[in-house]
């Protein structure tokens, strides 16, 4: 199968399979995504068995069973109406798939990146999908995000697990694709919920949002049991540059 990034020889939680009526898209999405979640077994199954424009259906099951080889779930990602068609003809048809395979509704490069760095940081086939599907809404314009611990200005007492710090980026390019995949898989790792910057911590795509730039100050807020470890970590990786500086 062409276009296949990720570990070879482990057993993966959740293994993506992207597909598109273009062979070249399609090992394209996964290029990109691999870039973002080395970690993650990524196939792609783009354009017909002639190499034309199309889906073949021997390509999207193959690519399924190749997946399902090597990880417990499959998140599938399709570009248009047809390759969608087809993907849902495979799942209809070939036993074995069900409850295994999710056909996600995103967007397919910006879902196949957030679906990728979701797996990368160990996420189950349904947390995959939900994040390949919340893809679709995040560059809509947010509402204000109050900082962690606003709610309980009144009572002047922070609760327990909370922790802040403001950090300046030090690499020119900012929280440009790489960088933001390195803290989104960082922040996945730990117990706590982090905020940057009033965005999820953990959502490559939100942190891109920003168009935070070299010498931009961040503010770093977490709740949870392992909040203050986590915003230590997001800091010094930070600070370190992203190996940039």
């Amino acid at each position: 199968m062409s276009g296949v990034a990720g570990p070879v020889g482990t057993r993966a939680r959740v293994a993506l399979v992207l597909v598109s009526h273009s062979q070249r898209l399609a090992q394209g999405a996964v290029e990109l995504s691999a870039q973002m979640a080395p970690g993650v077994l990524l196939l792609a199954a783009g354009g017909t068995d002639d190499g034309g424009l199309g889906t073949s259906y021997d390509r999207v099951s193959g690519a399924i069973e190749e997946a399902l080889r090597v990880a417990d779930g499959v998140v599938v990602l399709a570009d248009l109406g047809s390759a969608v068609m087809t993907v849902e003809s495979v799942l209809d048809l070939e036993d074995g798939f069900d409850g295994r395979v999710l056909l996600a509704d995103a967007p397919f490069v910006e879902g196949a990146v957030a679906a990728a760095v979701t797996a990368h940081g160990g996420g189950d086939v349904a947390e995959v999908l939900a994040s390949a599907e919340h893809a679709g809404g995040t560059f809509a314009v947010p509402a204000a995000a109050p900082e962690a611990g606003e709610e309980h200005a009144a009572d002047g007492a922070p609760p327990a697990g909370e922790a802040r710090a403001v950090v300046t980026l030090r690499n020119p390019l900012g929280l440009h694709a790489r960088p933001a995949a390195v803290l989104a898989r960082l922040v996945a790792g730990f117990d706590a919920s982090v905020a940057i910057d009033g965005v999820n911590g953990a959502s490559v795509l939100e942190l891109m949002k920003l168009g935070a730039t070299g010498g931009q100050e961040l503010t770093v807020t977490g709740e949870g049991p392992q909040a203050a470890d986590a915003v230590r970590a997001v800091v010094e990786a930070v600070e370190g540059g992203f190996g940039e500086v």
